[in-house]
C-alpha cells in the first residue's frame, strides 16, 4: 500500500482498572515533556517483568517514566533518528539490561526485532508517538522549524542516507502541479495553488535552501494582514507556512507509509492481550490509525473521505478481529497539560487491546 500522491517531477481483554491515572509520575526532567504521559501509562497498564516497545524513543520521556515506575520492565527503544538512538544508548548504560536501543524505521521493525531474539507475539505493550519530536524541532540545523533559520532538510534519519532527498530537493525539483498535490495531500492546504506558484517563481531567482527563506516565500504570497491570521486550537495565531512545512516533512520522511508499517508491526509483534497506544498530531495520522484499528480496508480510505464528511459513522465503526478499543474515540490532553506543554495541544491518543 502506498500513500504517495501522484505528481510530476521536473527532473524526470478489557479496559485497564481505574486508579492508574492517579499514579504519581516521575519528576525526572527529560529533554522534552512527554505528551499525555499519565494517559499512556494508564492504558498500557504495564506490569513488572514485561517487555515494552517504544517505537518513537525521541528524547526518552515516556521510556524514562516507564523505567522509573515499573520494576524489572524491559524497554526496546526504537528511533530512526541517530541523535535519539544515541540518547537511548546513554539511557541503556544507566539502566543495565533494561533498555535495548534500536536504530531503524517503522518499516524495518519486523526485520530488526528477530535479530534481537524478539519474536512475533512476544511484546506486551507498544507505544507509538507519531510525528516530529520536540528535540528535532528545537535543532535549527535539522530544518524542521519555520521559526528557526537552518538548512531546509527535514530528514528524520539525519545523514544516515546521504542520497535521500531532503525538503530543499523537493521544493526546488518538483514542478508546480506536483507541489500543489503535495500541499493538498499532506498539508490539507486550501491555498496550495497560490503557495506552489510563489515557490516556483521564487526558485527561478535563487534556490530555496533555508527554512526561513521558504517561510518568507510562502508568507509573501499572502497579504500582510493574513500572515498570522490562522489560529490553532488554543486560538493562538499560527504562521501561514505551518501547513507547508508539515506537508514537506511528511513527504520527505514518507510518514504515512511508515505509520502504516508501524501499525502492522504492532499487530504482528504484540501478544494476545497486549496493549497499543498511538499518539497522533494531525487528522491525516489520526484518520489512518482510526481506520486501521477498526479493521477497515485502507486502500479505499481516500475514496470514502467525502462520503464520511457528509455522514460520519460511529467511532466504534467496524469491529476488527485484531483489536478491541480500550476507549471509544480519542483521548485528548487535559487543559492543564496543554498549558504546561503547548506543543501537545493537538495530540490525540487511541488505545487498543490486541485480540
Amino acid at each position: 500500500m502506498s500513500w504517495r500522491f501522484s505528481g510530476h517531477s521536473s527532473t524526470g481483554g478489557s479496559p485497564s482498572s481505574p486508579g492508574l491515572l492517579d499514579r504519581p509520575v516521575s519528576t525526572e526532567k527529560p529533554p522534552h515533556t512527554p505528551v499525555m504521559l499519565k494517559e499512556v501509562l494508564h492504558y498500557l497498564d504495564i506490569h513488572p517483568g514485561q517487555v515494552v516497545l517504544d517505537m518513537t524513543f525521541g528524547g526518552g520521556g515516556h521510556t524514562k517514566a516507564i523505567l522509573n515506575m515499573i520494576p524489572d520492565v524491559t524497554v526496546v527503544a526504537l528511533d530512526r533518528d541517530p541523535t535519539a538512538f544515541a540518547l537511548a544508548q546513554q539511557l541503556a548504560e544507566q539502566h543495565t539490561g533494561r533498555v535495548q536501543p534500536l536504530l531503524g524505521r517503522f518499516s524495518e521493525i519486523e526485520t530488526l526485532l528477530p535479530k534481537m531474539k524478539i519474536n512475533p507475539g512476544s511484546i506486551d505493550a507498544v507505544l507509538l508517538d507519531a510525528g516530529c519530536s520536540s528535540m528535532q524541532m528545537d535543532q535549527p540545523d535539522r530544518g524542521f522549524s519555520l521559526s528557526k533559520d537552518g538548512p531546509l532538510d527535514m530528514r528524520m534519519d539525519g545523514h544516515r542516507y546521504p542520497d535521500m532527498p531532503c525538503a530543499a530537493d523537493a521544493v526546488n525539483a518538483l514542478d508546480q502541479q506536483a507541489l500543489v498535490s503535495l500541499l493538498k495531500a499532506y498539508g490539507e492546504e486550501k491555498h496550495a495553488r497560490k503557495i506552489a506558484s510563489a515557490i516556483v517563481e521564487a526558485r527561478r531567482v535563487y534556490p530555496i535552501i533555508r527554512t526561513q527563506q521558504l517561510a518568507s516565500v510562502v508568507a509573501g504570497s499572502f497579504p500582510a494582514a493574513a500572515l498570522y491570521a490562522r489560529k490553532d486550537k488554543l486560538q493562538r495565531h499560527s504562521h501561514v507556512a505551518t501547513k507547508t512545512f508539515q506537508a514537506l516533512r511528511i513527504f520527505v520522511n514518507d510518514e504515512l507509509n511508515e505509520l502504516y508499517a508501524a501499525l502492522c508491526a504492532a499487530q504482528t509483534m504484540l501478544r494476545p492481550g497486549g496493549r497499543l497506544c498511538v499518539i497522533t498530531f494531525h487528522s491525516l495520522e489520526d484518520r489512518l490509525v482510526k481506520h486501521f484499528l477498526q479493521g477497515d480496508d485502507l486502500s479505499t480510505l481516500h475514496q470514502r473521505r467525502q462520503r464520511q464528511r457528509e455522514a460520519e459513522k460511529s467511532e466504534v465503526g467496524v469491529k476488527s478481529v485484531h483489536w478491541f478499543p480500550l476507549r471509544k474515540g480519542v483521548i485528548t490532553p487535559q487543559t492543564e497539560d496543554v498549558k504546561e506543554n503547548p506543543r501537545g495541544r493537538s495530540a490525540k491518543l487511541r488505545a487498543a487491546l490486541r485480540c
